[in-house]
């Protein structure tokens, strides 16, 4: 992911209640004729679009109703059906800010930046990542063993706390309000005492 390229511009998937964290990969059935075109053009471009969640009514004015930061995903695969509608996989690559809002195309269409996520102090990374993967394990153990180990397998792909979130989120915290909060928080330090305490307030976990 280091080399890929991102663009400065993108199209946007506006969705209710739905949050895509980077390294996350969601599924998508793509209907609307608007958002055909956005994946035509995707396809015949860069293979970027990213998704944001909406808050509420659609307006005409995205920056309105929709949330300021999402993740902006790499088209993994797509097959198109013989009605023109299309499934596909979108891989989350980065958070995103949208910056501005354009309205030259007839799909949602803005600007973005880069988001970058930080850890400090950096000497208490590992410490941390030991806090996060007990929490999981405590929320995993009453789940089949082939689950578990499904899961463990996940979190030794994460070699830093900021991976280490993402996979968690992504796949454990189901709360549309809460995984919005924490996709737009820049400090992964101050993302994991709220994704312990949400997984001890749910005294389980489902893997998605």
């Amino acid at each position: 992911m280091a080399t890929i390229r991102i663009p400065e511009a993108c199209g946007v998937m506006l969705l209710s209640d739905c949050t895509l964290f980077p390294h996350g990969g969601l599924p998508l059935h793509i209907f609307e004729p608007r958002y055909r075109r956005m994946l035509t053009d995707s396809l015949e471009g860069d293979c970027f679009f990213a998704v944001a969640r909406l808050l509420g009514e659609e307006t005409d004015d995205p920056a309105g109703c929709v949330a300021p930061i999402g993740t902006i995903g790499l088209v993994r695969a797509s097959r198109e059906n013989e009605d023109g509608t299309s499934q596909l996989l979108l891989h989350g690559v980065l958070r995103v800010r949208f910056t501005e809002w354009q309205d030259d195309r007839d799909y949602p269409f803005a600007g973005i930046e880069p988001l970058v996520s930080y850890f400090e102090p950096e000497d208490q990374a590992k410490a941390a990542m030991k806090v996060l993967r007990g929490a999981v394990e405590e929320a995993v153990r009453n789940l089949p063993e082939e689950v578990r180990n499904g899961v463990f397998e996940l979190l030794d792909r994460a070699d830093e706390p900021g991976l280490m979130t993402d996979i968690v989120c992504q796949q454990f915290v189901h709360e549309a309000d809460i995984r919005q909060e924490l996709l737009e928080l820049d400090s992964v330090a101050s993302r994991i005492p709220i994704i312990c305490s949400y997984l001890q307030k749910v005294g389980g976990a489902s893997v998605d």
